[in-house]
């Protein structure tokens, strides 16, 4: 039975948590893989979508706005941008399954120069989960284009951090009073 939900872990890689990541939210971030890995084994079991948007850059692209606002990070065939930890595992165990993808995207949110709007529209789904980070990032960009989109949306604040601890209170706040989500 095809579910209307989807999992969305979002840039959950070793640039952005681990310890010697580019660009990391280290311990904040590394604190959320027992949750997010809960999440993704809840959700795969009752049939749900298990979706992996993960960043992918070019080192020093002159085209691409972030290369003037970060250091090069989730470069594509490298240590950084294979994901995290307990996640790495789980989706190497479950990415056969037809309900489990993970897919490039080259800016803050998975809609943006993304087929995850056809994907999800084309499987019915109207209910995103939204983990990973950064949460007043790549997170909340999701969450915004989410929104415009009329998707409902539920954010998991024990599976979503950021390096910026009042951009992350800011976003949690957002994504309530600005977005209507559901903040858990």
């Amino acid at each position: 039975m095809a579910s209307n939900q989807a999992l969305l872990i979002i840039d959950y890689t070793n640039d952005f948590v681990a310890d010697d990541g580019a660009l990391t939210c280290g311990e904040p971030g590394q604190a959320l893989a027992p949750r997010i890995v809960q999440l993704a084994d809840q959700m795969s079991a009752a049939g749900d979508w298990v979706l992996l948007p993960t960043d992918v850059h070019t080192p020093n692209d002159p085209y691409h706005p972030e290369s003037k606002l970060f250091p090069p990070h989730n470069v594509r065939n490298t240590w950084g941008r294979e994901l995290y930890g307990p996640l790495k595992d789980w989706y190497e165990e479950h990415q056969t399954e037809s309900t489990v993808w993970e897919f490039d995207k080259t800016r803050y949110s998975s809609f943006a120069g993304t087929d995850l709007d056809l994907r999800l529209r084309e499987r019915h789904v109207d209910t995103l989960h939204l983990v990973g980070v950064c949460t007043d990032i790549c997170v909340l960009h999701t969450a915004v284009d989410a929104y415009n989109l009329g998707y409902q949306l539920v954010i998991h604040q024990d599976a979503v951090a950021s390096f910026d601890a009042a951009g992350h209170e800011w976003a949690l706040r957002h994504f309530k009073n600005s977005l209507g989500a559901t903040v858990l």
